[in-house]
């Protein structure tokens, strides 16, 4: 099977609900909204939403959701019903019980449908901005949310602020030698056996080819040749944009981990990545909700 121009969308991209974002301008739309019995609520705790079966989130009613939220428009379900955010901070006890209990996007989203892990993963990327940047970072002044709650305004100095996303890029790296293997890096911060794509966040000025380039050689020390955009994600961990590529290694026997950030590098077989995505293997690879297994899941589909 030859390669595929794109991969397939990572369950956090693929298309979801109808954002209506012109009717994040009318005024007072998520007061009245908050008003109406058929509008349902997403409640954010921390990174954890609740859930009414494991692949189903657990849609609340303006009424039924705890006192002390911030809230915004997400936008609309297929059916025309209009959908919120209500986000609290992270706590150890859940503000309610739901029939699956709460998950974070990580371990839920693969299983979501694409309407709701699009909501879910809207409702998080928003909600950490409107509970983390409630300052003006020019002069300090607390803001006023508009354009129901995608905005900030500034009494003081009158500059408008927006959710930032940071871009950052994530890499697989594939032999120059043999195109049955692939390099992948293990962080030094998790456990010896799990192994992913190398990641790195976009510096100012900086393009997204150059930035793979960089990253992939301070993290493995292999220079790359050909650059193969893929995909991309929302990960808001915290405010992310991962760019997902395949880059080919010029010289194989250059892999080498910095010793800092990645504590080991290893090249994979074919085979070897086709056990661990299978649970059966002896590393761990990131899980289904992220682009970094749709990078490796979908190299490793290219050839079989």
């Amino acid at each position: 099977m030859t390669a595929p121009d794109s991969m397939s969308p990572p369950p956090l991209a693929r298309p979801g609900f109808d954002r209506a974002a012109g009717e994040r301008l009318v005024p007072g739309l998520v007061d009245a909204l908050k008003s109406d019995a058929e509008t349902r609520v997403l409640v954010i705790a921390g990174d954890a939403a609740p859930l009414a079966a494991p692949d189903a989130l657990l849609w609340r009613s303006p009424d039924d959701v705890p006192a002390g939220a911030e809230w915004a428009f997400l936008g609309r379900h297929d059916d025309g019903g209009a959908l919120l955010a209500a986000v609290f901070p992270s706590s150890e006890d859940e503000l309610f019980s739901a029939p699956a209990g709460w998950a974070g996007l990580r371990s839920a989203g693969a299983a979501l449908s694409a309407a709701e892990a699009g909501a879910f993963v809207a409702a998080l990327s928003l909600g950490r901005w409107l509970l983390d940047a409630p300052f003006c970072p020019a002069c300090g002044t607390r803001t006023i949310l508009g354009d129901s709650g995608w905005s900030r305004r500034c009494p003081h100095c009158g500059r408008q602020h927006f959710p930032r996303t940071d871009p950052a890029v994530i890499v697989a790296i594939t032999s120059a030698e043999d195109p049955d293997l692939l390099l992948l890096g293990s962080n030094a911060l998790w456990g010896a056996d799990r192994f992913s794509c190398f990641a790195g966040f976009v510096e100012a000025g900086e393009s997204l080819e150059a930035a793979v380039r960089r990253e992939v050689t301070e993290e493995s020390g292999v220079a790359v040749g050909v650059v193969s955009y893929r995909g991309s994600q929302a990960w808001p961990y915290p405010r992310s944009l991962m760019v997902g590529f395949l880059a080919a290694a010029i010289d194989d026997a250059a892999a080498e981990a910095d010793g800092d950030e990645i504590a080991a590098v290893r090249w994979f077989t074919r085979d070897e990545i086709g056990r661990a995505l299978a649970g059966r293997g002896d590393v761990t690879l990131p899980g289904p909700a992220s682009i970094a297994h749709r990078l490796i899941a979908d190299w490793h589909a290219e050839r079989a």
